[in-house]
Formats: structure tokens, sequence, C-alpha cells
């Protein structure tokens, strides 16, 4: 095939006589007269050595070379006007828009309050629809489905190219006891930990985290007490219990608990955990999903 003195118009006229199957149609579509659109078609049949478009009592019939093509040259004029034309601005106080979220527990109790927050600050046709994440590869089966706009938690295990990420926050992990705590006198010190009974949690409810590996490794074992599957709520049980549990710094400060607890740095090494802001790579571009994206991640990286 000679691409020699192609124009677009000739693929749009193609992808018009596809749609509509009538040359008078596909003239108004693409804003030609009919004699044009005849002309492009028979330029078309030049290019492409085909009859492509064969009249009948019910319109235009589609060759099996006109058949093929359609799909590829309509999805290939889609591409070329998401390149080139100019990107539409979102403008949140005047749009009317759900959002969908996806959220493991910690973004959804730290991060969520403020996101709403800030949702009812730009504007009042602003919405959010969340679902919980129970794994953080479960994030990745909602954004294909595309039950979710976005989703905040875990990374994947497996990175994935069609699924996009960010980290946008960190934290780290603490140990707590109650203020008054009869065990913890002289600071948390790796026989005063292992001495005390511990509350574990575990959204799968299995009774090994990440505290009980980092134990391992020093052959070392701790005892549970209780095993919870709310990170929230740990804070809570802490403060009215002899228990000891290590969370993340933030869980805690935020709970209405906090004044009650006394806080120490693990006496076994924990990592730093992230959060990463995920989405397909189908809604990229999209101008209000940029615009969430980029307010999430800005609210979270002001905590």
């Amino acid at each position: 095939m000679d691409f020699h003195g192609i124009d677009l118009n000739l693929l749009a006229a193609f992808d018009a006589l596809v749609n509509e199957r009538n040359v008078t149609r596909a003239a108004a579509h693409v804003g030609v007269s009919q004699p044009a659109m005849s002309a492009a078609l028979s330029r078309l049949r030049t290019l492409f050595n085909d009859q492509l478009f064969l009249r009948s009592a019910h319109g235009l019939l589609l060759t099996p070379k006109a058949r093929d093509l359609a799909e590829p040259v309509s999805q290939a004029l889609k591409q070329i006007e998401q390149a080139l034309l100019p990107k539409p601005h979102f403008e949140p106080a005047k749009a009317s828009i759900t959002f969908t979220l996806g959220l493991s527990e910690y973004p959804a109790f730290v991060l969520l309050p403020i996101i709403v927050k800030a949702m009812e600050k730009h504007g009042k046709g602003l919405s959010l629809a969340v679902h919980g994440i129970g794994s953080r590869d479960s994030a990745v089966d909602l954004l294909d489905a595309g039950t979710i706009d976005l989703a905040v938690g875990a990374p994947p295990t497996v990175a994935e190219k069609r699924i996009l990420t960010r980290t946008i926050m960190y934290d780290e992990f603490i140990t707590i006891v109650r203020r008054d705590h009869p065990e913890v006198t002289d600071g948390m010190n790796m026989q005063t930990f292992l001495k005390l009974t511990h509350l574990l949690v575990s959204p799968e409810g299995d009774r090994y985290g990440m505290v009980d590996q980092a134990l391992g490794h020093l052959g070392k074992r701790r005892t549970l007490g209780l095993t919870l599957p709310h990170m929230f709520a740990a804070p809570s049980v802490v403060a009215q219990t002899d228990l000891v549990a290590t969370v993340m710094k933030r869980i805690a400060r935020q709970s209405r608990d906090w004044r009650k607890l006394a806080v120490f740095t693990p006496p076994v090494a924990m990592p730093t955990i992230s959060y990463d802001l995920m989405w397909h790579k189908r809604n990229d571009m999209h101008p209000a999903q940029q615009w969430l994206r980029e307010q999430i991640a800005l609210l979270a990286s002001a905590l």
C-alpha cells in the first residue's frame, strides 16, 4: 500500500461510512458535501485496492476487507484525537460526579476523613463511594473490573504494567502499653517486651505477624493474648488492659486513648510501611481522576 499523500480525512470518511452505511449521512456526519464523500470513497477504494462498500436496498454493505479495517481504524482515530485535542479542564465546583475509592483499613482510618472534608470544600456535586480492600492484591482486581477509580493501600505483591502506582505516605511502628502498666517501669527492652502478653492486628486472622517474623530471625517468640482484625481498635484495648501492641504510629496518635498510652520504640527492628495510590492505566489521562489523584497525594503529604 502506498501511504504517500494519505490524510486523516480519508480515515475519518471511512469511519463515518462504516457507522452510517449511507454516503449522504456519512457526509453530514463529517461536515462535507455528498460529492466530496463520494470522492473520498473512490480514493479509499484505490488506496485499499478493494470496493470496501457495496450498495444494497438496506444501505452500504461492508466487504470482508472493510470489516477487517473498521475496528482498527476507529481505534486509531480515537487515539489520534486523544493525543491532539486539548484536554478538557476539570472544574470541581461545577462538576457532578461520584468517585469510587478502594481503601484498606489504614487509609480509611487516617486519610478518608480529610478526603471527605476536601471534597466538601471543592464542590457540592462531588461525592465518594468507598470499597474496602481486604488484601493488597484485591485492589488490582477491583481496578481491572472498573469497580473503583483508584485505590490507596499497600503496594501489590506483583507489579502489573496496567496498574500505575505512586507512593503517597509512610508510617512507622511503635510499641504501646497503658501508662500505668505495672510491668513497664524502666522502658521497653527486649526482656520486658517478651515478658508481656501481646495484641496482634491481623486482618486475615493469622497468629503470626511482622513482629513475629522479626523475632523469629533472632530465635525469639512472643506470647499472644488477643488477635484483632481491625487495627484502629488496638489502642483502646491496650489502654484498658495489660496487653502490649506494636502498631503504626498514626493509628495510635489518632486514637481517643492516645493520652492514656505509653509509647516506645520497638526493641526489634521493624520496617517503615509505605502506602500507594493505585489506578488503572486506562484512567491515567481522565481529567477528573487526575485532579482527584493530585488532591489525595497532596492531602497525604500533609499528614
